[in-house]
Order: structure tokens, then C-alpha cells, then sequence
């Protein structure tokens, strides 16, 4: 492929690292991918996750013109935290998103400062990590996932981005590290620097341009999280675009004109641009589905279902006791019964039962502050059951545009996209 620009993005999750590389047009030219255990048995190993870029980059790179490559952006795990030296080693095992820290005076002092709408609240925030950290000798900054991997493009192990910094107690509206954070015992001078998501962040180092035979105007620019990133993937771009993720459990997202924030439903914003994502997820989903049908068996039910009808049952599809959004109640109870002796009828119902919780929550969503619904992309196993669609778009009532893609790597693409254009690179 040459002849055009091109950018590229890379995710950093869970298990593995995705790479693409994307046109100006948002036309995917290539892409490559790297499982994190083929490199390191620990997945908390930040040598693991630099040689697993390596060779999706790598991949991604055999397939284009590296004259045409303007700009890169990595996005990474949301909350994984580690401490680093002035020159970017790392001074100890990271922790990871869903890692909690143990030390209760750690979290006695976040919960005495932070306000209510911050972040930072909780045992796997990155504020509790940077606390867990700072007493380590040599520690230069405690810095995201994202910011140690970009830092191997241009060198600066000092800078982050708006989201993923948040869960650290950045404030998105200030656009600032708030003084409280020092109030806890912080060292206040140990957080990176902070530019917003898309922003040119620098232009890739001479060693990192030799090690993967880039040009030297390549610039670097800050990322994301790797779920702000999954949601940029659909094309979602304007306030009132939502992305409902129909996986194990039911999240909804949506593009605001304003920031939301309702801790009490585990709701805060990331600021994009101009926009801001705002957010929460539901205990029902998929999970309902799996605890009573496998997949073939869902299949076959699905065939046997009119998706225009209503089966009167109004189910409010639980497992467990227990709600945290739309409805925040610990104590719910689920609402499954009647059981009709149709098991057709009794997935309906389920099916039903769940598109009565989205519609609630994008209608929380609007009482908190969002911008009226105007469009639903939907992303996750559930997605691809033309029945339940069917039945969401009837209850939802709007437009349910094709998603782009479900991979983050486009979502940061967008991002390096963004970053390209504003250094005059596009």
C-alpha cells in the first residue's frame, strides 16, 4: 500500500496487543497481533507487553510503506499503574487494572480527600497505586500502562492522557491534577503530565525510528483507555451517539456534549475532544442468557420468535440479588417469573426483560444530563442475534447503524488520525 498517509493504532489488553494501520478515510490497510503470554508468563511483565508491540507493529509494518506512516497512538489498560526512573525502567511489578491495593490507611486517605464525582474512589484506583508506590526507591513518575509503552516511541516517560489518567484523580474539567490529591500524602510530583486524548505528544525518538525503520517526522500521540478506545471504534462521533456492549453484562456509552458524573451508579465521564463518554454497566446481559440456554440452543429458540410482539412478562433479568445501574440496589431481587412452559417464549421474555434495561439506561443517562439518544451501535457476542436486535430497535426507537469495528487498535487510530491532523501531518 502506498502513496497514502497512513496512522497507526495500537491496544494493549487483557491478553494480547492488536495493531492497525489506517487511512485519513478511517479505511483499515492493515493490522497484526501479539498474545502477551508468547513473550511472558506474567501478564503483569512490562517487558511481555514492549516485545508483544513489537511484533504486532512489526506485522503491521511488513504489510505497509513505512515512508507513509505520520503518526502513532497506543492505548492500554485502564488503571495499570507502575513506577518508573527518570529513564523509564521499572522499579516494580505493576499492578494491574483490576489489582487492588490492601493498605487501608492508603484508602482511608482517598476517601477523607477525593470528592464524591472523582475516580479515584476505590481499592484498584490508580490514585491507591500511586500511593502503594511512591516509597520506592529511585521513583522518578508512577505512570498508566499507555504512558510506558508511548514513552518507547519518543523517549519521555513523564506524560499521560486525560483518560487514563483519570482514575489517578485527574479532573477532565479543570483539566488539572486538583490539590486534594496532595491532601492524601501524594507525592504530588511523581504524576505525569497530562494532554488531552489525540494530542501530539512528541516526534518518535531516533532510536525508535531506526529499531522499526520509521521517518523521524513520525509523532507520537497520547492515547487512551483501552474501553474509550473500543467505543471510538464504532464510529460513534457525535452527542446522542450510543454503543451498547452486549456481552456478559450489558454496558452502555454514549457521546455528550457535557460531562456526567453519578458515582452512586459507578458513572463518570472521559473527555474526547470537545465531547465527553459517559457511561455504566448493568448486571444483566449475557450472562442471564448463558445460565439457561447454550448458544446453539438460543439459536434454535430464536427462530421461533417474532420479534414485533410483546409477551406481556415484564422480567428484570437477573442471576444473583443485586443492581448497580440503571438501578443502584444491592439488595434488587431478579424478576424472572412466570416462567412460560414455551422455552421460545421464556427467551423472549429474557430478551425483552434486557432491552427494558437499556432503554432505562439511556434514559438515566438523559435524566443525569445527556444529550437526547439518536443513535445505538451495538457491540459484544449478543450483537449478531438478528431476533434480539430486532427487538431493541423496536423498544429503543432509533437508528442502529453498523458498528466500523470492534477492535480498540482502530478506536486509537482515530486518535493518532486526530493527532496527525492537528501537527499538519494529514
Amino acid at each position: 500500500m502506498t502513496g497514502q498517509a497512513l496512522c497507526i493504532g495500537i491496544d494493549i489488553g487483557t491478553s494480547g496487543v492488536r495493531a492497525v494501520a489506517m487511512a485519513a478515510s478511517f479505511d483499515i490497510v492493515a493490522s497484526g497481533s501479539a498474545r502477551l503470554d508468547a513473550f511472558s508468563a506474567n501478564h503483569r511483565d512490562p517487558a511481555g507487553w514492549w516485545s508483544a508491540v513489537q511484533s504486532a507493529l512489526s506485522q503491521v509494518l511488513e504489510q505497509i510503506d513505512r515512508k507513509q506512516v505520520r503518526a502513532i497512538s497506543i492505548d492500554g489498560t485502564s488503571g495499570t499503574v507502575l513506577p518508573v526512573s527518570s529513564s523509564g525502567e521499572p522499579l516494580a511489578e505493576p499492578l494491574m487494572y483490576n489489582d487492588p491495593v490492601q493498605d487501608q490507611t492508603i484508602l482511608d486517605a482517598i476517601t477523607a480527600h477525593a470528592p464524591a464525582t472523582s475516580a479515584a474512589h476505590g481499592a484498584t484506583s490508580g490514585l491507591a497505586k500511586l500511593l502503594h508506590f511512591q516509597c520506592i526507591g529511585n521513583v522518578s513518575r508512577i505512570i498508566h500502562q499507555a504512558d510506558w509503552l508511548a514513552g518507547h516511541f519518543t523517549g519521555l516517560y513523564d506524560v499521560s492522557d486525560e483518560n487514563n489518567a483519570l482514575k489517578t484523580g485527574y479532573d477532565p474539567v479543570a483539566r488539572n491534577w486538583p490539590v486534594w490529591i496532595g491532601n492524601t500524602g501524594a507525592h504530588m510530583e511523581m504524576l505525569p503530565h497530562v494532554l488531552p486524548a489525540g494530542s501530539p505528544i512528541a516526534t518518535i525518538s531516533p532510536k525508535a525510528a531506526a529499531a522499526f525503520d520509521l521517518p523521524s517526522s513520525v509523532i507520537i500521540v497520547a492515547g487512551t483507555t483501552d474501553g474509550c478506545a473500543s467505543f471510538l471504534a464504532t464510529g460513534a462521533d457525535k452527542p446522542g451517539d450510543g454503543v451498547s456492549a452486549l456481552g456478559t453484562t450489558l454496558t452502555v456509552k454514549m457521546l455528550s456534549d457535557r460531562p456526567l458524573f453519578a458515582p452512586e451508579f459507578g458513572l463518570y465521564s472521559h473527555r474526547i475532544g470537545d465531547m465527553w463518554l459517559a457511561g455504566g454497566a448493568s448486571n444483566t446481559g449475557g450472562n442471564v442468557l448463558a445460565h439457561y440456554f447454550d448458544n446453539g440452543r438460543i439459536g434454535q429458540l430464536s427462530n421461533a420468535i417474532d420479534p414485533m410482539t410483546e409477551t406481556g412478562l415484564n422480567y428484570y433479568p437477573l442471576i444473583k440479588d443485586g443492581e448497580r445501574f440503571p438501578i443502584n440496589d444491592p439488595a434488587m431481587k431478579p424478576r424472572m417469573e412466570p416462567r412460560p412452559d414455551d422455552d421460545a417464549q421464556f427467551l423472549k421474555a429474557i430478551f425483552e426483560g434486557i432491552a427494558n434495561v437499556e432503554q432505562l439506561a439511556y434514559g438515566r443517562l438523559a435524566e443525569l444530563g445527556a444529550p437526547k439518544l439518536r443513535s445505538v451501535r451495538s457491540v459484544g457476542g449478543g450483537a449478531k442475534n438478528r431476533v434480539w436486535s430486532a427487538i431493541r430497535a423496536r423498544k429503543l426507537g432509533v437508528a442502529m447503524p453498523p458498528v466500523l469495528s470492534e477492535e480498540a487498535a482502530s478506536g486509537t487510530a482515530r486518535l493518532a488520525i486526530m493527532g496527525g491532523r492537528a501537527a499538519g501531518l494529514l
